[in-house]
């Protein structure tokens, strides 16, 4: 199954695909895909409280935040949660000077990893509602990652919008 749970900052989308991910994995191998580089305490601290949040539980962490097909990866039977969609593009797009074609990269990589595992939770930040106006570079980004997005959410079995915790699925539904 393939999910892909969309939603503000601290909605608990990555608390929502933690569990999700733990009901797929159905004892079997269960992976968390980090693709967040630290810049500031902030992040590193957001980087701890997820660590602790999935103490425990089972997970192996691979840390890989761009060229997603390029190394280790998790075997065929595993559920694998992926957080974030929103991270993985700004590293694509912002790593090495500016990269438009990053979007149509990041999603053909996104769609491919997703069907060599058993199970596929995706987390991404919703950018799109504060109506502010940016400079072009960043809204270049945030109209790439609705373009990854809308392609996510039309290959994926459920889709779904995260608030207080809680998915809105617009797609598909919760596993059994």
């Amino acid at each position: 199954m393939r999910i892909l749970l969309v939603g503000g900052s601290k909605s608990g989308k990555s608390s929502l695909a933690q569990e999700i991910a733990i009901k797929l994995a159905n004892g079997g191998p269960k992976y968390y895909w980090a693709t967040m580089k630290p810049v500031d305490r902030e992040d590193d601290e957001r980087i701890e409280r997820h660590i602790a949040d999935r103490a425990g539980l089972g997970f192996i962490t691979l840390e890989r935040g761009k060229g997603l097909l390029y190394g280790e990866l998790p075997p065929d039977n595993a559920a694998v949660l992926f957080d974030s969609v929103t991270a993985l593009l700004a590293n694509e797009m912002f790593g090495a000077g500016f990269d438009p074609t990053a979007p149509e990269r990041a999603l053909c990589e996104l769609l491919a990893l997703s069907e060599k595992c058993a199970h596929f939770v995706c987390v991404a930040d919703e950018v799109f509602r504060d109506g502010a106006v940016y400079d072009d570079m960043t809204e270049d980004y945030r109209m790439g990652l609705a373009r990854v997005l809308r392609g996510l959410a039309k290959e994926f079995d459920a889709s779904a919008e995260v608030s207080c915790g809680i998915p809105k699925f617009y797609k598909g539904g919760l596993p059994e």
